[in-house]
């Protein structure tokens, strides 16, 4: 058995050495589809970055009368966070609006008249609702504060002002999240017809190799074995390329993509999650290369 292997290695090592041309080929191919596929998946982390960004910004306010107890209106949070896909709710209090409207509009003269000439406090205590951004739950927030438990107590809800713009989002959200996951059903799929056809190049070089062996009767794994060794070296090489590559690309963009995405940090990233990358590119890399060099080796065997 461990002969057998040691053969095996040995023809793959003296084939991929005799077909440099071939090899350095199949080698560019993969890692030029590793890379595109690292990108991808970088670009599917930076654009849910973004999108956890936007819905989190998104919030509707359920306005209380003025005259609304407090325990009441905690009362109505607490039943809130019960659904589902509620993040956070902040409850602000009449004090604590006016005093958040004066920090944001100190100095402003003309506000602070107007404050004085209205003499009370002509804000209402509210709750600042954030969910994950789903219209359909907004609407079952909207829903609760109108039964009749709590319809007396609130003012308005500016959820339907805000409907249009929530859809709106939620929309675009789904909409990116599929053309990346179709992006990257087609890319794999090119990847690995472009892989096959350039492994297929190298051995049909060898093919009189195949043949003899074939002829002799040797087993087929032992045919197969040294191209799909190559297969598994292509992908090691264009592994610890595209990983360095990889690692010096993230570092130089860093500072550039927190200028677009504040707070995302693509070398904070690569480096906590660096085995993501180290399991992509090597599962793909030799996946594809290995996969397809059985197949390929297979369809010369059937002939």
């Amino acid at each position: 058995m461990l002969t057998n292997f040691k053969r095996i290695a040995k023809f793959a090592m003296d084939d991929f050495s005799r077909n440099k041309g071939i090899s350095v080929a199949a080698v560019f191919v993969l890692t030029i589809t590793i890379m595109l596929v690292t990108g991808l998946f970088f670009f599917q982390v930076a654009g849910n970055y973004l999108t956890s960004q936007i819905q989190s910004k998104i919030d509707i306010t359920a306005y209380f009368n003025s005259d609304a107890q407090e325990s009441d209106i905690l009362n109505a949070k607490d039943e809130i966070a019960k659904i589902s896909g509620v993040k956070n709710i902040e409850y602000v209090s009449q004090d604590q609006a006016l005093a958040t409207f004066n920090q944001l509009h100190k100095g402003n003269s003309v506000l602070s008249q107007a404050l004085q000439q209205v003499g009370d406090n002509p804000f209402l205590p509210a709750l600042n609702i954030t969910t994950n951004g789903d219209p359909a739950q907004y609407q079952t927030i909207a829903n609760v504060l109108q039964t009749s438990d709590y319809s007396k107590l609130v003012s308005k809800v500016d959820f339907s002002q805000k409907k249009d713009i929530i859809e709106k989002v939620y929309s675009m959200i789904s909409s990116i999240n599929l053309v990346g996951i179709i992006l990257g059903i087609i890319l794999i799929i090119v990847a690995i017809l472009v892989v096959y056809n350039t492994v297929k190049l190298a051995i049909e070089n060898s093919s009189e190799e195949i043949s003899t062996m074939h002829a002799v009767g040797a087993d087929s794994w032992f045919i197969r074995g040294p191209f799909v060794i190559q297969g598994i070296i292509y992908g090691l090489i264009a592994f610890a390329i595209c990983f360095v590559v990889t690692a010096i690309s993230a570092f130089l963009v860093s500072s550039k993509l927190a200028a677009i995405l504040p707070g995302f940090s693509a070398s904070g990233y690569f480096l906590t999650n660096w085995w993501i990358f180290v399991l992509i590119q090597l599962v793909f890399g030799m996946g594809v290369g290995a996969i397809s060099a059985l197949i390929v080796v297979k369809k010369h065997l059937d002939k």
